[in-house]
């Protein structure tokens, strides 16, 4: 019988390859689906090995598969759909001995979202906008910009126009259960550490959208290295 947590591991060493994590990133950061000869290029490998090496992280659920015809035609004489890979939804930790934080976290949401008086979830907000005006006061000595820091707390932050989106989100499976209770807490969060950092416009916002977090920066053009209000 498989140890929950264990059972990842194998999955997980798989990232150890270089080659492999370069492809694995690569498929992370792209807002569409990859073909392997986007991801041999991007890594600098044939396309046969690079073929292997995205196939070996689908096996092991890193990654999804689609096929899709990017001709635009259909019918005889439109070539074979290509394949295609995205980064898996499905969620990886390994920890000796096995640890469940995100099932407490999942119990917490439902906890909160459970209360009718809405003073569990309130209370969560407040603790969370603590926590990131804390994190944000101590960034504020660091020489990283916004999405510097907001990568290193696993957002994968990306630029559109203005806005800084989130292209994870790091409370996802609590938040596919309870998204108004988690999205509420992640907005309180980041606005805090927005807060926290102190000295321009940039807002926190709620702007759920599918593949993404469900909170955007604004104005995040105009948050310096060590800065960054939230509203």
């Amino acid at each position: 019988m498989d140890t929950p947590g264990l059972d990842h591991v194998a999955a997980l060493s798989a990232l150890d390859d270089p080659v492999r994590r370069r492809l694995y990133d690569h498929v992370s950061r792209a807002a569409e689906p990859v073909g392997r000869d986007e991801a041999a290029r991007h890594a600098g490998i044939a396309r046969s090995l690079a073929a292997y090496h995205l196939d070996k992280l689908a096996e092991e659920g890193l990654l999804t598969v689609a096929y899709e015809r990017r001709s635009g035609r259909s019918g005889p004489g439109a070539g074979r759909p290509a394949k295609l890979y995205a980064r898996s939804e499905r969620e990886f930790s390994a920890a000796v001995p096995p640890r469940d934080y995100g099932l407490a976290a999942r119990l917490l949401a439902e906890a909160a979202a459970g209360d009718e008086s809405q003073a569990a979830a309130r209370a969560l907000r407040a603790a969370a906008g603590r926590l990131g005006r804390a994190a944000g006061r101590e960034s504020s000595a660091e020489p990283d910009g916004l999405p510097e820091l907001l990568a290193a707390r696993g957002y994968e932050p990306y630029e559109d126009g203005a806005a800084l989106r989130l292209r994870n989100c790091p409370f996802h499976a609590a938040a596919r259960q309870h998204p108004e209770v988690v999205c509420e807490m992640n907005l309180a969060l980041l606005r805090g550490l927005l807060d926290g950092r102190g000295g321009d416009d940039a807002e926190a916002v709620l702007e759920p959208a599918p593949g993404r977090c469900c909170v955007a920066i604004r104005n995040a053009g105009r948050a310096g290295p060590h800065t960054g209000r939230a509203r």
